[in-house]
């Protein structure tokens, strides 16, 4: 007699791996909502698996041309959740479950489309190096924005290089051995932060922020943040002399020409005239 399958299958439709993470598919883009109220958000190791799994399915599939993350409510991420099950000492089981082989930043950082952070609300730990890792970052002005690891007792050298390139040393010492406190306001001033927009409207601004630049030529777009991404001053003349050959550069051109947007825009995207 044939036996039931009992195992475990998860939901229908963009599972995450996680019922804290959502995958929502508006048009061209999907939007990846971080929601564990009771834990103000903190990341598990399934959740962290999650946002790199979002990654990659919005570079795998056609239909979709960026990504969007967000929080809910005045929360979009604390960090990796330190609680690691609720017993006496779970030290290995954070180490373990949330060092950086499992973390998503690489992933984010390195997406072949698009990624916006939409911050809207507090945001420390390895929710701010994913607002930092995204391609761009529309804040709410009630976000805030930390950087606790060393009161954890740990050194997170990701930070320490990654700071000091956006906003110098003297800054990075100032927010990694105070533990202080960045409003949005002050996160934008000193480069942490593209937008910061009023709360109601951090959605659709981090929308249209993303929908611009979905916008752009996918191989060049790529060129340039490995540029960015490893930036040692050097001009890197091989990228752009290969670009100006690309079949992409031709469609940008013959656009330009036809007053139009290239074919590589998805076609809910398209504006009138030329970008």
């Amino acid at each position: 007699m044939a036996t039931q399958d009992s195992s475990p299958r998860p939901p229908e439709g963009d599972w995450l791996g996680t019922p804290y993470l959502r995958f929502e598919r508006q048009g061209p883009i999907a939007v990846c909502t971080i929601d564990r109220p009771e834990a103000k958000n903190a990341f598990t190791p399934a959740m962290y698996f999650g946002i790199r799994c979002a990654v990659g399915r919005v570079n795998e599939d056609p239909d979709l041309a960026g990504l969007l993350i967000t929080g809910t409510g005045d929360i979009f991420a604390p960090g990796g959740d330190m609680g690691g099950g609720g017993g006496t000492d779970d030290w290995m089981t954070f180490g373990s479950g949330l060092g950086m082989d499992v973390t998503p930043f690489d992933t984010v950082r390195t997406s072949a489309k698009p990624v916006v952070s939409a911050v809207n609300g507090l945001c420390q730990g390895g929710g701010m190096q994913i607002a930092l890792c995204s391609d761009l970052s529309v804040v709410s002005e009630r976000a805030t924005f930390r950087v606790p690891e060393l009161f954890r007792g740990y050194a997170d050298t990701y930070y320490s290089q990654m700071l000091a390139r956006i906003i110098g040393p003297v800054r990075t010492r100032d927010l990694m051995f105070t533990g202080r406190v960045l409003t949005a306001v002050e996160a934008l001033d000193w480069g942490l932060v593209n937008r910061v927009v009023p709360h109601e409207t951090l959605l659709t601004a981090a929308k249209d922020l993303l929908a611009q630049a979905c916008r752009t030529a996918p191989r060049a777009r790529g060129v340039i943040k490995s540029s960015i991404d490893n930036y040692l001053g050097l001009y890197d003349r091989i990228g752009m002399t290969a670009s100006l050959g690309d079949a992409e550069a031709r469609e940008g051109f013959r656009a330009f020409k036809e007053r139009r947007s290239p074919d590589w825009v998805h076609p809910e995207l398209r504006a009138e005239g030329r970008l």
